[in-house]
């Protein structure tokens, strides 16, 4: 690897005109059009903070560009002849350094300028003819990669093995840039028939073509450098991949991931996720085109969501904090368009409710995460599944915060072998599934899962939950996590031992997401959970099979062959308990190309997931004082001293 050097690179480096000019001595001739080299280097700037360089724009000629980095070269994207070059080379080069680990991010982005010790070794004249004889099959047009797009090549400047991998465009790119300005657009409930019987999905997942390498690849993924199958997982066969977002000085590192029973589905599951989480964060799709104040905004004429009512931190939290200012009317902040469900009209959103990473940490007054952000394969698709991921953790925090007891019901009552089979597989590896009827005030099947582990060992508890009109559905969705995350927490409990302990000393120290499930792998955790699971040998009340618990219908919404009948159903629901639904479209290019949506969903009111102990908005909402009377899990509206004093152990 390149060395770093914290000194200002020279304006052109003798190499790089010298690698340019060998290449084009021998690509005389060779590529029957005129065709411009330009060989640049990686590592030595920050490509995400500065503008393309001048050589990627040659006037009136097309640009093949050649990086070099170490031991490899990667050439492209090269333009056929006559296409605007999109992706460009920039693009490339923004990729390229958003998939570095974090050691080299850093010195890139926040170490200053910097530049090679020395010349780049392996540009030998053999190298040199490699690189000339892949930039002349490349000259008239190559052919496109997965899900159209243009491919680059990574050659391997000792062993000259050439990988090809496509480049998708970036929209932040500053030459590439064609995102329109954010506008009022409706979101319409289409019709959805549902895939099959039981499905709450338009399209089976193999139906999708996703184009995965485009993703997902170790030169200019999308989403990171790959997929890693956990092959260690007992249970289910899952994957997990993860890209870097820098806010500031910090780089938050964004995991995505898919658990089932196959690899090839779990590493497809997982790149949807990563795509939703990848348009969740910032506006990619659309340009902010909205500044203003809530002030401003309430004398003009359209609809505004006064952030206060999805839930702002304790004084006593922004008193503590140098950086985090609260929320004021007059605060001038960037807002988007999204679209009540229940009113039909377009409505303005706080950005950062719904793009939770698009403002420096001293413009969020709230810190906001995925809660709500879904995709499928048409609009009703994914505002459903982003309405069933709020339903269940509103319900997960009432039962949490108020330590409601809930009815149990009995996993082996389910209708789904692979269910019952999964639960037999957990007991074999020493942990007990057990499964909770979380419905609240809403009639929407929530299960909440739990994995004991049955000998009180480290790892000792693990959280899940589902939600779903189906309460088979509802049921596996929990099981999914717990099965996954128990036998992993047992090792990260071993590994972070010293770190946990003195979580579960000062809940203080409770402050990121993964931080919250696992302080619970600490057996002395186990007691804040007995208002649900019991206390130790204990005699526990008889389980409910799951047709008896939810045979009800007047407490259930039963499911239809439309799912935008079912989300219809649901926004009624809603709207009777006097919440609104607002849905916001982040669909990517990408995504629609594949025939996916993406939506943020926003229902000002139920409680909202939020990690950090200090950083808790839902014990402070209305509905956490009234929520289990109305649910008919208490006789009374709960007073700040009845809630659980300990952080949720939400995954």
């Amino acid at each position: 690897m390149t060395a770093l050097m914290t000194e200002a690179r020279p304006a052109a480096e003798p190499w790089a005109a010298a690698a340019e000019a060998a290449l084009r001595a021998r690509l005389a001739g060779r590529t029957g059009r005129e065709l411009e080299i330009a060989v640049l280097q990686l590592g030595v700037r920050d490509e995400l903070a500065s503008a393309p360089p001048a050589a990627l724009s040659a006037p009136g000629r097309p640009v093949a560009p050649v990086y070099v980095y170490g031991h490899t070269a990667v050439l492209g994207p090269v333009p056929p002849p006559g296409a605007e070059p999109r992706p460009c080379g920039h693009c490339l080069a923004r990729r390229w350094q958003a998939v570095r680990h974090k050691p080299l991010r850093d010195a890139l982005e926040l170490g200053g300028p910097t530049r090679a010790a020395g010349e780049p070794p392996h540009l030998t004249p053999f190298a040199l003819d490699a690189l000339a004889a892949l930039i002349a099959s490349q000259a008239a047009g190559s052919t496109p990669g997965e899900g159209g797009y243009p491919l680059i090549h990574r050659l391997h400047l000792e062993s000259l093995r050439v990988r090809s991998f496509p480049l998708v465009p970036d929209p932040q790119c500053p030459a590439c840039d064609r995102r329109p300005a954010d506008a009022p657009a409706p979101v319409v409930l289409d019709p959805s028939p549902k895939a099959a019987p039981g499905s709450f999905r338009v399209r089976n997942l193999d139906e999708l073509d996703i184009p995965l390498t485009a993703f997902a690849n170790p030169v200019c993924g999308t989403l990171g450098a790959g997929v890693a199958r956990e092959l260690d997982a007992p249970t289910t066969a899952s994957t997990v991949g993860n890209f870097g977002l820098r806010t500031g000085n910090y780089l938050h590192e964004t995991f995505w991931g898919g658990h089932s029973y196959r690899y090839g589905d779990s590493v497809r599951i997982g790149v949807l996720e990563g795509l939703e989480r990848y348009a969740g964060m910032r506006s990619r799709a659309k340009a902010t085109s909205v500044v203003a104040s809530l002030a401003e905004l309430r004398e003009g004429p359209d609809r505004v969501l006064d952030p206060r009512e999805c839930g702002v931190y304790p004084d006593a939290f922004y008193a503590a904090q140098s950086r985090v200012r609260p929320f004021g009317e007059d605060a001038r902040i960037p807002w988007v368009w999204g679209h009540s469900l229940r009113d039909e009209r377009p409505v303005l959103v706080p950005e950062i409710l719904t793009y939770y990473h698009s403002a420096p940490l001293e413009q969020r007054f709230v810190q906001e995460c995925s809660n709500g952000c879904a995709s499928g394969g048409s609009l009703s698709e994914a505002v459903y599944y982003g309405l069933m991921e709020l339903v269940e953790r509103d319900a997960f925090l009432l039962t949490w915060y108020g330590r409601a007891a809930l009815p149990e019901l009995d996993p082996y009552s389910s209708r789904d072998a692979a269910t019952r089979e999964l639960v037999d597989r957990l007991a074999m590896y020493g942990y007990e599934a057990r499964f909770f009827d979380a419905r609240m005030t809403l009639p929407v099947p929530v299960v909440i899962a739990t994995a004991t582990r049955v000998d009180g060992g480290e790892g000792a508890l693990c959280f899940g939950a589902g939600a779903s009109l189906d309460p088979e559905a509802a049921l596996r969705a929990g099981l999914a996590e717990i099965a996954t995350d128990s036998l992993h927490l047992r090792r990260r409990t071993e590994w972070n031992r010293a770190e946990l302990k003195a979580m579960a000393a000062d809940f203080g120290n409770v402050r990121a997401l993964h931080d919250h499930p696992l302080v619970y792998g600490l057996p002395e955790m186990a007691r804040h959970a007995s208002f649900l699971l019991g206390e130790a040998g204990a005699p526990r009340p008889p389980l409910r099979p799951l047709d008896e618990a939810y045979r009800d219908p007047a407490r259930a919404l039963r499911p239809s062959a439309d799912l935008g009948q079912d989300v219809r159903g649901c926004v009624d629901a809603l709207a009777a308990e006097g919440f609104d639904t607002i849905a916001v479209d982040q669909t990517l290019p990408e995504q629609r190309a594949i025939g996916l949506h993406t939506v943020s969903v926003i229902v000002p009111g139920l409680l909202p997931i939020d990690f950090g102990w200090d950083r808790q908005r839902a014990p402070h909402l209305p509905r956490m004082r009234t929520g289990l009377r109305r649910a008919g899990l208490a006789d009374r509206d709960l007073e700040p001293a009845d809630l659980n004093p300990a952080p949720h152990p939400f995954p």
